[in-house]
């Protein structure tokens, strides 16, 4: 069941995807080569508890980090390690919280140093297919349209987009409905409405799109072993359009 979400709930939402924002611009702003994404780890969570708010992966379903960091091949639910980061590599920081009873989630994959042309344009596109699905968030809408501007998008550029995993609903829990698929036809699904609240998150692969699950049971990589990148915004579905609250700034 989809729960609409009112003004003030919506307000709560955004403070809640506020510090998410917050903390993963700080975390950015760490990473360089020879920093590990531990310490990332260690930094986000230290940071969401002087907010007084709770890192919300932690825990969850068992998981046992604060902060998803998914490096170069590793597609999502990357495991924090005290692995260096190094010159070209990319990561992609996945970060929530619960804050005064609301969840915020949000994702950025970051370059470390100076990257490859190729990969650049990956996080690039990548991110563009986030904001094409975004557009496609108003209400009367159907839910595939955010689908199908994520997939068109990507795969006109030359990548593929993953089917294994999904956007969601967000608000008073972390993972509500509906499931918000990056790829599919338009036209299909339920009609989108004013006060729906949705976590949009592409994560397109630099050839093909089948993953695998490592045997820890989360870190999913690319089956071919090529790179990965992955963007997430948490939005409010509203009259006026769809409206960002997590505000991460564009690369």
């Amino acid at each position: 069941m989809v729960v609409l979400k009112s003004p003030q709930e919506i307000e709560k939402i955004r403070k809640s995807n506020e510090i998410v924002s917050e903390i993963l611009q700080i975390l950015e702003s760490e990473i360089q080569p020879k920093v590990n994404t531990l310490y990332l780890n260690d930094l986000s969570e230290k940071l969401a508890r002087e907010k007084n708010a709770i890192p919300a992966f932690k825990g969850y379903r068992d998981f046992p980090y604060s902060l998803c960091a998914s490096v170069n091949n590793v597609v999502v639910h990357g495991f924090p390690n005290k692995v260096p980061l190094q010159e070209g590599d990319i990561v992609s920081l996945d970060f929530g919280i619960l804050f005064d009873g609301y969840y915020g989630d949000a994702a950025k994959t970051v370059a470390v140093g100076k990257i490859l042309e190729s990969t650049r344009r990956l996080t690039q596109v990548t991110e563009e297919s986030l904001y094409k699905g975004i557009e496609k968030a108003v209400p009367d809408g159907r839910l595939s349209d955010i689908s199908h501007a994520i997939q068109s998008y990507a795969e006109a550029e030359g990548f593929s987009v993953v089917r294994q995993f999904v956007g969601h609903g967000i608000g008073g829990k972390l993972h509500e409905d509906p499931q918000i698929p990056n790829f599919g036809k338009p036209g299909m699904g339920i009609r989108l409405k004013s006060g729906m609240t949705l976590a949009i998150e592409p994560m397109v692969n630099e050839k093909g799109h089948d993953v695998e699950v490592l045997e820890d049971g989360w870190t999913a990589v690319t089956k071919d072993g090529c790179l990965s990148a992955h963007f997430e915004h948490t939005i409010a579905i509203t009259d006026e359009g769809p409206v960002i609250l997590s505000n991460l700034y564009r690369s």
